[in-house]
């Protein structure tokens, strides 16, 4: 986590917009939302776009219908979404990797994340949890990292995709532990959960809502987080920094874009609406019960820290040697 998203966090730098009268945002939404989720359902993103989803179509007195478009790392839902018409009937939950991390790590994505799209706030931002299947004979993450490098080449992990922050995870520590480990890519977290459960691979790096229930059912064994400091939501899980690699974060954030050209008004309503849900006390122990926090930002934050965070992955994926397809 760098310092403007821990800022964030910290709720340093929120301000907020100035609510706009005008006939478009008064009269809006007259008719359901669609919210585009570029990941399939079970993974984090749609846990926690589903979440804020009911709560926005209670406030809009509109369906706010979740589409799940999955594929290539989020690319083929998030393009839906920036081809969509710019009315505000078509969201989509944009994360770490679908507006950082893929334009970085793919030639020929069919969108720009700044260009193609108008940001509204960010509603949450979770830990990533490194996990093993239980039949790992490793408990901690220095007996993983002794098991991966007793047997080179030999252990595989999962990943929501190639390009994703879940494969840029592990990257990462593959990295600063040097080790040789297999990376498995899936279409999202859920099918990556399944197969780490199911032991066709050995460990998965995921995002913490998609793999919390699983670590607390014991279908997964928890060894690290990601982040600076233990999650509440898994308190005795100790995280990677203490584990022996000081500055080691990785988190992922989720947040609500519009298609660029969506009228003022209507983004301004949004931003008001979904800033309300993601610090309500009600939204905020439902994602910390998921293993999230809530977090929110205005355009101008939002903006600032993809491009933060572009220059953070860009560097992890050309050190990885991971070439764009």
């Amino acid at each position: 986590m760098n310092s403007l998203l821990r800022n964030l966090l910290c709720g340093a730098l929120v301000t907020a917009l100035p609510v706009a009268a005008h006939a478009q945002g008064a009269t809006y939404p007259n008719k359901p939302i669609r919210l585009i989720v570029a990941f399939p359902p079970g993974g984090s993103t749609d846990i926690i776009a589903r979440l804020v989803g009911q709560k926005l179509s209670e406030r809009l007195g509109q369906q706010v219908v979740v589409d799940n478009r999955g594929g290539a790392g989020g690319t083929i839902g998030t393009e839906i979404a920036a081809r969509a018409t710019p009315d505000g009937y078509t969201l989509t939950m944009g994360t770490t990797s679908t507006h950082v991390i893929a334009p970085a790590a793919y030639a020929n994505v069919k969108y720009d994340p700044v260009k193609d799209f108008q940001p509204i706030t960010l509603v949450a931002i979770t830990p990533y949890l490194l996990t093993v299947h239980p039949g790992v004979q490793a408990k901690s993450l220095k007996e993983f990292i002794a098991l991966v490098k007793s047997q080179p080449g030999k252990l595989n992990y999962a990943s929501a995709g190639t390009g994703t922050t879940t494969h840029l995870a592990m990257e990462m520590l593959k990295i600063s532990a040097g080790m040789d480990i297999v990376h498995v890519p899936y279409n999202g977290n859920g099918p990556a959960g399944t197969a780490t459960i199911g032991g066709q691979v050995q460990a998965l790096f995921g995002s913490m809502p998609a793999v919390l229930p699983h670590a607390k059912a014991g279908r997964l064994r928890p060894i690290a987080v990601g982040t600076a400091k233990r999650s509440p939501a898994l308190a005795e899980v100790p995280t990677v920094a203490e584990n022996g690699f000081p500055g080691f974060e990785a988190a992922l954030w989720l947040g609500f874009f519009a298609p660029k050209g969506t009228p003022a008004p209507v983004v301004n309503k949004l931003y008001g609406e979904l800033t309300k849900i993601a610090q309500s006390p009600e939204m905020k122990e439902a994602f910390l019960r998921n293993g999230a926090d809530s977090i929110t930002t205005t355009q101008p934050q939002l903006a600032k820290l993809m491009k933060s965070e572009l220059d953070k992955y860009s560097k992890v994926i050309k050190a990885a040697g991971i070439a764009p397809k």
